[in-house]
């Protein structure tokens, strides 16, 4: 594993896809000067950039900003892409099928008891009554999983985008291992919380496989991406893009999945490679 400085550059990158929290924000959530700086150099420089995150739709808040020309963000680790200039308007959902669900929910009740669940859709996001939510929702449907999920239930006509599991003293890796052995092949299970916090969805939706997506969608080939993340649920993004990044902080199994490594995120670590991207695309243009 390499340094910033001292990792290849791609020859001509097109598109730089980029987690947030732990990676782009910095620990105070937000986004530096010099990263915003970053950013649009990038974009002027005609390199696109894809916000590619765990979080939901209606958290985007953060960045919406600093989207440029296309205004798209992959979201809910793949499982919709919103146009932020629309004001999150959905543009693709891959999600997941309410009876799929239900079959993870009793997989990991039996496999750990004490499992509280939460239920992220379109439009809401529904939770049981021992679930810690991470901040109030008054519009928000509290009861069992079952009943949030089961057919004429609550928000019956939402769809469900993924679901999040939360056992109060496993371990985040030890549950994630838990419930891919238990449930992989119902779903995919992955994690991007210091808790043992478990985001789960549709089989085969990952930050990748969208980032794919929307990248044969413009003619981009994974050759061409410069990626970065921080937490497990980056992990496969970070091994499809032909070049990419753990932050300094990054999950051990980031740093073995990423061909190269930049400072933490309260350093600025995406800033310093796009910095170098465009600096080299800039001298290139100079000799013609």
């Amino acid at each position: 594993m390499t340094s910033a400085s001292e990792s290849p550059l791609p020859a001509r990158p097109r598109l730089i896809a980029t987690d947030l929290d732990g990676t782009l924000l910095r620990d105070d959530k937000t986004v530096s000067d010099r990263t915003v700086a970053a950013l649009a150099a990038a974009e002027e420089a005609g390199i696109e950039v894809f916000f590619v995150t765990g979080r939901p739709a209606r958290w985007m808040g953060v960045v919406s900003d600093h989207v440029h020309r296309h205004g798209l963000a992959i979201c809910a680790n793949g499982a919709v892409v919103v146009d932020l200039h629309g004001g999150g308007e959905l543009v693709k959902l891959r999600g997941m099928d309410r009876a799929v669900a239900l079959d993870v929910v009793r997989a990991l009740r039996d496999a750990a008891p004490g499992t509280s669940f939460a239920v992220e859709k379109t439009t809401s996001f529904d939770y049981e009554p021992r679930y810690p939510p991470f901040q109030d929702d008054p519009g928000a449907n509290v009861a069992a999983a079952e009943k949030l999920l089961q057919e004429g239930g609550p928000g019956d006509g939402d769809p469900v985008v993924k679901l999040l599991a939360h056992h109060p003293t496993l371990t985040p890796d030890g549950f994630l291992t838990l419930a891919r052995t238990t449930a992989g092949h119902l779903a995919s299970f992955t994690r991007s919380s210091s808790t043992a916090l478990l985001e789960v969805s549709g089989l085969g939706v990952s930050k990748a496989s969208t980032l794919a997506l929307c990248c044969a969608e413009r003619g981009i080939s994974s050759d061409e991406v410069v990626a970065f993340g921080d937490m497990p649920n980056d992990v496969e993004m970070l091994a499809w893009a032909g070049t990419s990044y753990a932050m300094g902080n990054a999950h051990p199994d980031v740093i073995a999945a990423a061909s190269g490594r930049t400072v933490a995120n309260n350093e600025d670590g995406v800033a310093v490679v796009i910095e170098q991207l465009v600096a080299r695309a800039r001298a290139e243009s100079e000799r013609g």
